[in-house]
């Protein structure tokens, strides 16, 4: 039987306006003026690590210096914005309760958050202990590393797997790694053809609605 691995932000949980909005008030704080949509349309499916290296990199010396617990106030902001608003995504309840298939969590968020919006969203029963960070790896999506490391820690080879992704990066990634992947199009941060770019990126099927997910697999 297939092992289902599933991202979290954007696919287990409608978290990803609620994350970007968050963070653009954070880098507005220290003059850096990035709308919330601007955060979804670059950043979705990257780590905080690897979007703050990603400012670091297009803004050079226009860059205002981070304070040395930017990141941690980034995430503070986000997990109170999550704590007023975080709801589990529309339908995976009662789908993770009908599944017969192994599952776990592969997610570029730090194991702190992971547990905090899972546990928020009632969600954590569902995936606990196999819950995994990008930061147990050293490359997050789209490298293949997350996945990788998924499967060999629920010893199932990358062809037993079976990825639900929300973004091109995990779709890509799950594509390095071998591993069939569904795109998941219904979360509050998805635009108009975004089924299209996932199914471009390498998803072999693509859903808007989580009761739908059975037929794909």
């Amino acid at each position: 039987m297939s092992l289902l691995i599933f991202d979290c932000d954007g696919v287990l949980i409608d978290s990803e306006v609620i994350g970007c909005r968050a963070e653009a008030a954070c880098l507005a704080d220290i003059g850096i003026v990035l709308s919330a949509d601007e955060l979804i349309d670059r950043y979705i499916g990257i780590s905080l690590p690897a979007m703050l290296a990603d400012l670091q990199a297009r803004l050079g010396e226009a860059l205002p210096a981070l304070p040395p617990d930017f990141a941690d106030t980034m995430r503070r902001a986000v997990a109170a914005a999550f704590e007023a608003e975080l709801r589990p995504m529309p339908g995976i309840v009662d789908l993770l309760d009908e599944l017969p298939q192994r599952r776990c969590v592969a997610s570029g968020s730090a194991p702190e958050r992971l547990q905090h919006t899972l546990s928020l969203t009632g969600l954590l029963r569902h995936f606990e202990p196999h819950i995994f960070s990008a930061t147990q790896v050293a490359r997050g999506k789209p490298a293949p590393d997350l996945f990788l490391f998924s499967a060999q820690q629920m010893r199932v080879t990358a062809a037993d797997c079976i990825v639900i992704e929300d973004s091109i990066p995990g779709v890509q990634a799950a594509v390095a790694a071998g591993m069939r992947v569904i795109g998941f199009s219904g979360g509050s941060h998805c635009r108009p053809g975004h089924a299209e770019r996932l199914r471009a990126a390498g998803a072999s099927g693509v859903c808007n609605d989580l009761r739908h997910l059975p037929a794909l697999l």
